[in-house]
């Protein structure tokens, strides 16, 4: 799509003097999402895989739960000076309507509520309680995933600004990657693709992140009943608060051979590396 990236005058400045270039950069623009026409939320994305991005989100809301919640999503209202459709506002009509008006929407990190609330507020509201056992995967198959993840990150390549975000199972198989301004839609994007695609809930799957796992992300992961997330920066405090509640495995750092597991360690085979020396550290330590 080539509204996924644009090209815009730049000065590059080097050791050897000053060129002047265009450069290609990854497209932000607002997509309004409405339910039965009345505004809900705006999130600033990159274009592509919108209605994917749709249904995760609504997922990750608590609104629905399944592909038949849903009875048609479409591009409606919204056009540029020029009286081109932006194909920037899609309307979702749903089987059972959810009221709009007063609606809080979780996934910011401003939304102001404390950590107990905010623990307490996904627990009542997922679906798919994630299950104790299941899952299982070898860590060395879980420390190639941010490289399968990288190698599909086309737009990042020219642009070198989008997140991404991949769904796998647990042999490492690449199921869906996407690539997005926010990491926040980068996920809804996997999740709503799972969703369009019965695969929700992803009891058996392995969510990857580019970037840190926040709090919103996680929150993501256990609305759609994923067991374990992985992220090649840091975590948040209460990010690791809500894995370990909700009995995520929750693994950060993830670089190489090398890892953090914050939560749910039952669910990693360590079998190759139980043997290796292993150097002491100190706590806070990073890979």
């Amino acid at each position: 799509m080539s509204r996924v990236t644009a090209r815009r005058p730049t000065i590059r400045i080097t050791s050897h003097g000053e060129i002047t270039r265009p450069d290609t950069l990854a497209v932000e623009e607002p997509l309004e999402i409405r339910l039965g026409g009345e505004q809900l939320t705006v999130t600033m994305r990159t274009p592509g895989s919108d209605i994917d991005l749709v249904h995760g989100f609504l997922l990750g809301e608590g609104i629905i739960g399944a592909t038949d919640d849903v009875v048609s999503a479409r591009y409606c209202a919204g056009t540029d000076e020029n009286g081109h459709n932006t194909y920037n506002v899609l309307d979702v009509h749903l089987r059972t309507p959810v009221p709009v008006r007063g609606r809080h929407v979780l996934t910011t990190g401003a939304c102001g509520l404390c950590g107990k609330t905010a623990l307490d507020d996904v627990h009542t509201r997922t679906r798919f309680p994630i299950p104790a056992d299941g899952l299982l995967v070898d860590i060395a198959t879980l420390a190639t995933l941010p490289d399968e993840l990288r190698t599909r990150q086309g737009v990042f390549d020219a642009t070198g600004g989008l997140h991404a975000a991949g769904l796998f199972t647990a042999d490492g198989t690449a199921l869906v990657v996407r690539e997005d301004i926010g990491r926040h839609n980068a996920v809804d994007k996997v999740l709503g693709w799972a969703l369009r695609e019965n695969r929700i809930p992803a009891h058996d799957l392995v969510l990857i992140v580019s970037g840190r796992a926040s709090f919103e992300l996680v929150q993501k992961a256990v609305m759609a009943g994923i067991p374990m997330l992985g992220a090649v920066s840091a975590p948040s405090s209460l990010a690791v608060d809500l894995a370990a509640e909700s009995g995520l495995t929750l693994v950060g750092f993830l670089r190489g051979r090398t890892m953090n597991i914050y939560t749910g360690a039952h669910r990693l085979d360590r079998t190759s590396v139980s043997d290796a020396p292993i150097a002491p550290t100190n706590v806070g330590t990073r890979p």
